[in-house]
């Protein structure tokens, strides 16, 4: 029900469901009347700034596909639940890349980009709120903001991708492991998420990091129908074969932690599909194969340890095993966490309690047994998360890279919204908590940016009154009376329950104004929060809230064989153990929380408000009632509460102007500064409280609407004056207008009279003509009747006068034409009988010379076969004597290369023998000269020396004589006779090269003149060859000219078939003379491949003139006949000829 957009009447107003509403006039709003029909981009623009207004605009623009929408700095982002791809691709980004804000349309670009050109231009970090409820859209509203980031400070790959596209491609392994289907969302994050993304001084992403606050660990052993357990559960159930046989996995209904709910598969979702996207993304972050085997096994442990069921033993409050089926899954869950099975069983079914003395080991009941073995799956899933080293979060943050350099950022926050359900536990507590932070923080941000707008304008504003939520911020956290100071001091006491927790919350506030103790509940507490009240359920607060593992959990699975389990559950000192203070999760969630807001505090806020318009989650649906719950709970109606404290209406000097002038128009005729105008204006009408800015006029809650009324009580007096001349015009021309139209009338009357007795006598006047001419037409057409009955019987006897003669004429021409064809048809059919005659002779006499040629080429052939022959022989008798004289040559040139041999040492051997000669005559001359000077008087010596002097002369003239290789060997030496041996070998070697080179010679000869034969006969061959082809050639152009004249000759029977009336006769005449030419033929079928007709005379002997003539004359008889026949018996004629 809309009732503001109906008439009010009185205390009632119609609705746009044809209802009548009776309501108080108070509790109506005003309503716009000039309200656009696409509504504002910003309501801060609206006219009248309440509830209904802002429902109002943010229907039409949802009807209208604008699913943002602004409030002042404050986004408001609807879910479509549909695809619309053309408000997010790359040419969406690059129109609004720089745009200044609110130039464009609203857009969740919009603020992104404001918030990197502040980063860039202040150099101060800048941080996103993105908020709402499960399935508002909050994921994907941060996957767009993003990618709007990547696209505004993408960095170049160093190792194949870029900062910006791991942050976007880590998205697949945190839904998978941390978001889970709810009544209100398919996939909703049981996890807040703050993403860091730094940048360097150039505005490039250098580096991000992921923080996770809050998981819903309560999720993985209990959840209600219809909601799932993580995804990832899902998942691993539906991966390959393989993965299943190997963790020894089933359907999901077969798992106790699974199958509390009905809903086991979702809607167009594809887990196999899923499993293997995720696979990919742990590829893309850096997590290992053997890293990601460990964490499925992790995962497949937590399903089969669910299904460990325990009963009662035989010792009282003991529990164990119920049946095979438990035990084959503890022993499967040991096995995937590598611990010892027996260890495990004690681990869940007992516990130890170490006192002074002695150490006591105590057997849990089935039901104890249960919630050991559910809070080891939480603890264990948990701390795979989010708490150690090993976790999830930590491995992608390590893929991404964080830039400890970096000194701007932009913080990315997509949390949790307000949640109030039916039954509210711890998680809602927590989650309620975080948004009362958040809010207070909007509260400020909002009422900041409010004073920033009054200081602008210069006008007073230190008597607002700010709208704070501290008192139920100190009720939650505050120390040590708070809410969570209160349950961390229950949780510490082992005896405490959820009554006595409540019991002390009763006691403690119950004077407080915002705690509300329920009248029928004993153990529930209501907290009025700034969205609405919600009403606790204490029952398992205690139990949530304690951050403990049970030490025989910790033992057992840090004694892991694995070491990534090992890891989940690091050893820890005695003196960390006793040094170590009371942990509980909210104690630890606060801490978080307060880390969070002063990164928050420390940074320029923008917010983004999803909401969810229907919870049917289907498109073009809009529900008020759950839109406007949601705005509340996103705080952008207590945005408007602290705009209304205020000033809510804000118009510029020239819109309220050209908008209000009408009331003082006095003043705008004066031409006076729009301040003074608007002053006048005011004035005029006596409204106070207001205040004029330097560029635009602030008025209190309810002004605009005194404004309107008096703007429309001024509009509707000049409404009823226009309204009278307006009628008093209608009027009067209504009265000449009647006078006009009567003279008309009368005028028309007199000249309709007029008409009717010209009418008549006009038709007096043409009835007298009528009559003349119809006697006249009378008369006429008797008289052409018989006129035309007499050239009727004139045309008859001309035209029969005139038949006779032309068919006597005919009769005539057609006897001239058949004389003349049967004489055209005599001499015709005798010229081709001749000329068939001729052409047979021809043919004949053409086929013998052809035969007698044929002959002659097959004689030829036969000679050329021998002469081939031949020819083979002589080449192998050359290529016999070619391979001789290649071995001659050979050896000719091994003797040669002996004989250098052999004269080089010849040569070596006759320098040394000269060297020796050279000495000994030196030692000869020195003895000769010694003798001289001892012996003179030795004439005996003398003569000695003489002749030896003429023996070597002699020696000298001799070697000069001899060959250049021997000359080198004459000395004047003793061994002559060496010598002499030396010149004779020398000499015997020269002879046997001599004969050597002659037998050489002789073959050199024997091989040209057997070159020259063969040249010869190669020759005779090619002269042979080249007559073969001569002759083949005419033999092919005789046979082609013979084929010709045969097509020329059936041509001629063809035609001749046409022109011929004898058919019958011809026919078997040609048959006659084939007969007689086929026995004379003499060709065989090797030479042709048809027989050739032989010319007879006698054929031709028994032809005459006198029989042609007979055959004629009897054409008249066998022409029918003939006709009939001619084309078979011409084809059999033709056939038996050749």
């Amino acid at each position: 029900m809309r009732a503001w957009l109906g008439e009010v009447e009185g205390c009632g107003c119609h609705c746009l469901r044809n209802r009548r509403v009776i309501a108080n006039l108070s509790n109506l709003y005003p309503k716009d009347m000039e309200f656009p029909a696409d509504g504002v981009a910003d309501m801060t623009r609206l006219s009248y700034l309440h509830e209904p207004g802002v429902l109002q605009n943010l229907s039409i623009r949802y009807d209208l596909s604008q699913i943002y929408t602004y409030t002042g700095n404050i986004l408001i982002a609807i879910n479509p639940f549909q695809s619309l791809p053309h408000l997010y691709d790359t040419e969406a980004m690059e129109k609004y890349k720089g745009a200044p804000f609110g130039e464009l349309t609203p857009h969740v670009f919009a603020i992104a980009d404001i918030a990197y050109r502040d980063m860039v231009n202040e150099g101060k970090g800048n941080s996103i709120l993105v908020s709402g409820e499960s399935g508002a859209g909050k994921t994907e509203t941060t996957k767009m903001l993003m990618r709007y980031l990547a696209y505004l400070g993408g960095n170049t790959a160093t190792e194949g991708r870029s900062v910006e596209q791991k942050v976007l491609e880590s998205n697949p392994v945190l839904e998978a492991f941390g978001n889970a289907k709810t009544v209100r969302n398919n996939n909703s994050s049981r996890f807040g998420k703050f993403v860091v993304i730094q940048f360097d001084k150039h505005g490039r992403i250098s580096g991000a990091a992921i923080r996770t606050y809050l998981l819903e660990r309560s999720r993985v052993c209990q959840i209600s129908d219809p909601e799932r357990n993580y995804h990832c559960f899902y998942h691993l159930c539906a991966a390959p074969p393989e993965e299943i046989k190997r963790y020894k996995l089933g359907n999901t209904k077969s798992f106790h932690y699974l199958n509390q709910s009905n809903c086991h598969e979702l809607v167009d979702v594809n887990d196999a599909q899923y499993y293997l996207s995720t696979r990919r993304a742990m590829d893309i972050v850096g997590i290992s194969e053997k890293e990601q085997e460990a964490i499925f096994r992790v995962v497949a442990a937590i399903l089969h340890l669910g299904n460990i069921d325990f009963a009662k033993g035989e010792e009282a409050d003991s529990s164990v095993l119920k049946d095979d089926k438990a035990r084959f899954h503890l022993q499967t869950t040991s096995e995937l966490l590598k611990c010892d099975p027996h260890a495990l069983e004690d681990a869940l079914c007992k516990r130890v309690m170490v006192t002074p003395e002695e150490v006591i080991k105590r057997s849990l009941d089935p039901l104890g047994a249960a919630v050991s073995r559910d809070g080891l799956a939480k603890t264990i899933y948990s701390r795979l998360f989010d708490c150690t080293k090993y976790k999830l979060v930590d491995k992608i943050n390590f893929s991404i890279g964080q830039d400890p350099n970096s000194k701007s950022m932009i913080g990315v926050l997509d949390i949790y919204g307000f949640e109030s359900f039916k039954t509210n536990s711890f998680e809602q507590f927590c989650i309620n908590f975080t948004n009362e932070k958040l809010q207070q923080h909007f509260n400020q941000h909002v009422f900041k940016m409010e004073q920033e707008e009054y200081s602008k304008e210069g006008i007073d504003w230190s008597y607002i009154e700010f709208i704070d939520n501290q008192d139920v911020l100190d009720l939650i956290e505050k120390k040590p009376g708070g809410i969570i100071a209160l349950l961390d001091e229950a949780c510490m006491f082992p005896k405490s329950t959820h009554e006595t927790f409540s019991n002390k919350l009763y006691q403690t506030f119950k004077s407080h104004k915002r705690f509300i103790k329920p009248k029928l509940a004993r153990t529930d507490f209501t907290i009025a929060h700034y969205a609405g009240e919600v009403q606790y359920q204490s029952d398992q607060f205690l139990d949530k809230n304690k951050d403990y593992v049970v030490p025989e959990h910790q033992d057992l699975l840090s004694a892991s064989k694995c070491c990534f389990v090992a890891g989940l559950f690091p050893l820890l000192s005695e003196e960390t153990t006793k040094s170590s203070k009371f942990s509980s999760i909210g104690s630890r969630f606060k801490l978080q929380l307060q880390h969070l807001m002063e990164t928050l505090n420390s940074t320029q806020p923008h917010y983004i408000r999803c909401v969810k318009p229907n919870s049917l989650l289907k498109p073009a649906i809009f529900e008020n009632i759950n839109v406007m719950q949601q705005l509340r709970s996103g705080g952008v109606i207590e945005a408007i509460r602290i705009s209304c404290a205020g000033y809510p209406t804000h118009r510029t000097l020239s819109e309220f102007v050209n908008r209000f002038q009408i009331l003082a128009p006095e003043g705008s005729t004066e031409n006076h500064e729009e301040k003074i105008v608007c002053e006048k204006i005011l004035e005029k009408l006596g409204i106070t409280g207001f205040q004029i800015g330097n560029t635009k006029v602030f008025l209190r809650a309810g002004q605009m609407a005194e404004l309107d009324a008096r703007r429309a009580e001024v509009q509707g007096n000049a409404i009823k004056i226009i309204q009278r001349r307006a009628k008093t015009h209608i009027a009067r021309k209504q009265y000449v207008a009647l006078r006009v139209a009567t003279i008309q009338a009368q005028s028309l009357w007199r000249e309709k009279v007029a008409c009717k007795l010209y009418a008549h006598m006009r038709q007096e006047g043409a009835a007298i003509k009528i009559q003349k001419n119809l006697r006249r037409h009378l008369d006429r057409k008797a008289y052409t009747k018989l006129m035309s009955c007499a050239l009727v019987l004139q045309t008859g006897l001309r035209a029969m006068v005139a038949h006779c003669e032309f068919r006597y004429r005919k009769e005539i021409k057609a006897s001239i034409i058949i004389q003349a064809h049967w004489r055209c048809h005599r001499d015709f059919s005798y010229y081709k009988k001749c000329k068939r005659a001729a052409i047979i002779l021809q043919c004949g006499w053409r086929g013998r010379m052809a035969r007698k040629e044929l002959r002659k080429l097959s004689m030829a052939a036969k000679e050329t076969g021998a002469l081939q022959e031949a020819k083979a022989k002589l080449e192998k008798q050359v290529e016999e004597l070619g391979r001789s004289l290649q071995l001659e040559r050979r050896l000719r040139a091994e003797l040669e290369e002996a004989n250098e041999q052999e004269i080089t040492k010849l040569r070596q051997s006759l320098r040394a023998m000269r060297n020796e000669v050279d000495e000994t005559n030196a030692l000869l001359v020195k003895e000769c000269e010694a003798a001289e000077r001892s012996f003179e008087e030795w004439d005996e010596v003398d003569e000695s020396n003489a002749l030896l002097v003429k023996e070597c002369e002699a020696a000298e003239r001799s070697f000069e004589e001899a060959p250049p290789s021997m000359k080198e060997t004459l000395s004047l030496v003793e061994d002559t006779d060496n010598i002499n041996n030396l010149i004779s070998e020398v000499e015997n070697l020269k002879a046997l090269l001599q004969s050597e080179k002659q037998r050489a010679d002789d073959l050199e000869t024997k091989l040209t003149e057997a070159e020259e034969s063969s040249e010869e006969r190669r020759k005779k061959l090619e002269e042979t060859e080249r007559r073969v082809q001569q002759l083949q050639e005419s033999l092919n152009r005789m046979l082609h000219s013979m084929s010709e004249q045969v097509s020329a000759l059936k041509m001629l029977l063809r035609t001749s078939s046409n022109s011929s009336s004898t058919s019958g006769s011809i026919a078997r005449y040609d048959r006659g003379d084939a007969v007689s030419f086929a026995s004379d033929a003499t060709s065989t079928a090797s030479d042709f491949s048809f027989p050739t007709p032989v010319p007879s005379s006698v054929a031709y002997s028994s032809f005459n003139p006198d029989a042609l003539q007979m055959i004629v004359q009897d054409l008249s008889v066998t022409e029918i006949s003939a006709s009939e026949h001619w084309e078979s018996d011409r084809e059999g004629a033709f056939d038996d000829f050749f």
